[in-house]
């Protein structure tokens, strides 16, 4: 099947980047949220990112008006109806994932590929809420989409050979190196090796070994990492962080995954990384 049209249902930073990316890849897009004023924001990001392109002359304002024009806004889920592919990209929650994914399957066409950009939940519980788990697949895509060159392709417990090939096929069509994830486990491939680089860090925090900035410091020049796990951490959310070690904790039981008390306070305190000006750092003064 031709895909021309990709649905993407969720306009935060990730949704909104993954339909910014297709279009500037030549896709229409149908960008789907709950309130317009989301897939507004989304517009807006993305705008903003192509003027600072237009001000370094990597794009001229012919060729943005041309990939804003390649974008529909709506919060009406119905329209999937015309998409010829869909990337689900709504908060992580399993429950409303399922929802979705219910939904979708009863709106789109019985051929379309039904993804979900989740970081680590259960690719063959999302698919069960469909009656296309041959049909359903995972396609991480890692923040911010625009940018970072992996997706990874995650099959679920039905998920078939065409379906990987196609799920990865329009991934490499958009720029992305594609992974394949053979089986259904929490975390994926990245998420497994980074959250316990994660988790140790703030342990070695909490034990008073040294600072948030000395740990991300070692880490940047010991390891040739581009940034520290603070850092990481405040640039895709540190409550991001605090629901996946969460869930593998309630997968496994093993207290190795047990987020420590310090960055559930953080969370708490609504420190949620730059998103809210503030996380293991400060970003307002």
């Amino acid at each position: 099947m031709t895909i021309k049209k990709i649905g993407v249902l969720g306009a935060g930073s990730m949704g909104g980047g993954i339909a910014h990316l297709a279009a500037l890849k030549g896709f229409e897009v149908i960008l789907c949220d709950i309130q317009q004023s989301f897939v507004d924001g989304a517009i807006k990001r993305a705008t903003s990112l192509m003027d600072k392109n237009i001000e370094k002359q990597k794009m001229t304002v012919e060729e943005k008006e041309a990939v804003l024009a390649r974008i529909t806004t709506t919060t009406n889920i119905e329209d999937f109806a015309a998409a010829d592919f869909v990337v689900e990209a709504i908060i992580e929650d399993l429950e409303l994932k399922k929802q979705a994914f219910a939904q979708l399957d009863n709106i789109c066409r019985p051929e379309v590929i039904l993804t979900t950009n989740t970081s680590s939940m259960s690719i063959t519980v999302i698919a069960a809420a469909t009656s296309r788990p041959d049909k359903v697949a995972g396609m991480h895509f890692f923040n911010p989409a625009q940018v970072m060159r992996l997706v990874e392709v995650v099959r679920g417990y039905y998920t078939s050979d065409e379906t990987v090939q196609a799920v990865s096929e329009l991934a490499q069509a958009i720029g992305k190196t594609t992974v394949e994830v053979k089986k259904d486990t929490p975390g994926f491939i990245v998420n497994r090796v980074m959250m316990p680089q994660f988790l140790e860090a703030i342990r070695i925090v909490e034990e008073g070994i040294a600072s948030p900035a000395d740990v991300d410091t070692a880490v940047t020049l010991g390891l040739n990492y581009p940034m520290g796990p603070f850092t990481l951490m405040d640039f895709t959310g540190v409550d991001i962080s605090v629901f996946v070690s969460e869930y593998f904790y309630n997968e496994s039981k093993d207290p190795k995954w047990n987020a420590p008390q310090t960055v559930k306070a953080l969370v708490r305190a609504g420190r949620l990384g730059k998103k809210t000006g503030a996380g293991w750092y400060d970003y307002n003064k």
